[in-house]
């Protein structure tokens, strides 16, 4: 008798590490989600996918589930023992709620770090230099015209809020620009972790940083972090980069500050309300905008995704994960 092969459900196609996938197939089942709305998938779970063992997703399988959350999580099959993520950031998934249902996370922390990181030196320059105005004004015809001034690195104080594996990489690219790098954390690093970056408080952080760089994760503790309060506290033309979270920073504030001139410029990736983005920054040419590209390179989303598959075909096979998120992880006694 044929024994049947582990079911993995996709909930997105995977576009670049096609050679994993393949030898993936070898070993499991694989199937890529066709429900087209969440209703749909609660509707299809009941018996089209009733006995998936695991699932992988990305950050963008929100446009067809929505979140992973409690009312996701608890309407999944027994069966389903594991989800793999293809990214860093796992805030769209109850990690609490899968614990519950003995449903173990993985992530891919490492294989983003270095196209963010460049993402963020890009934006970072960019806003610095205030070149945003200058792409409109060029393809308009006006060459250098209505162009106002940008500022050099050099000197300047980079404060990193965050100072985890991207807010190191950019770091280390930031230094060689003649920058002053600071950091906050929740708690100062281990002297190898830091750097040699010295660690200051959050309140320091704003008030000393002529550009600030997010990196945190986002949270119930972290969201809004960085709100008109605090914005207030920051330096007169601070810039600030986000290619973190959008809910990190309150966008409604950021972006009259931004209209005031208290922020000089920014550099964003994410936005609060993703795809939508406050009309303000839209209209602002000191707001230069990417639509969270931060990982958007053919060879880091090849690892990303070769990343998470691998932790599925760790996980059908009964083999040791090679990232499960933080949460999920044995408490030591």
């Amino acid at each position: 008798m044929t024994i049947a092969r582990p079911r993995i459900l996709f909930f997105n196609p995977v576009r670049h590490a096609r050679q994993a996938y393949e030898a993936l197939q070898s070993v499991a089942s694989t199937e890529v989600v066709t429900s087209t709305s969440r209703q749909e998938f609660f509707f299809d779970i009941k018996k089209k996918y009733s006995n998936i063992q695991a699932i992988y997703r990305t950050s963008a399988s929100g446009a067809v589930a929505g979140n992973f959350d409690k009312e996701f999580i608890d309407r999944l099959p027994p069966s389903l023992k594991f989800i793999c993520h293809n990214g860093a950031g796992y805030d769209q998934i109850d990690v609490d709620a899968c614990a519950a249902r003995n449903i173990v996370v993985t992530y891919a922390p490492e294989q983003v770090t270095n196209a963010t990181a460049d993402l963020t030196l890009f934006l970072l320059l960019g806003a610095l230099r205030q070149l945003n105005p200058s792409f409109n004004n060029l393809r308009q015809g006006q060459f250098k015209k209505g162009v106002d001034f940008g500022h050099d690195p050099q000197g300047k104080t980079l404060g990193i809020l965050g100072m985890g594996r991207i807010g190191r990489a950019v770091k280390l690219r930031a230094e060689p620009f003649g920058l002053k790098v600071i950091y906050h954390n929740r708690n100062p690093l281990p002297e190898d972790l830091a750097l040699g970056c010295p660690y200051v408080s959050f309140d320091q952080l704003l008030a000393e940083s002529d550009i600030i760089s997010i990196h945190t994760p986002l949270s119930a503790a972290t969201r809004h972090l960085i709100g008109r309060a605090e914005i207030e506290k920051m330096k007169p033309g601070v810039v600030i980069v986000n290619t973190a979270r959008g809910a990190i920073i309150d966008e409604a504030a950021m972006a009259k500050a931004l209209d005031d001139g208290h922020i000089a410029a920014v550099g964003l990736d994410v936005y609060e309300k993703e795809p939508l983005i406050d009309e303000r920054l839209i209209k602002n040419e000191r707001a230069l905008l990417v639509p969270h590209l931060g990982t958007h390179t053919v060879e880091t989303l090849a690892n990303m995704e070769a990343h998470a598959m691998e932790n599925a075909r760790r996980a059908v096979c009964g083999e040791e994960l090679l990232s499960i998120v933080p949460e999920h992880l044995p408490r030591a006694k």
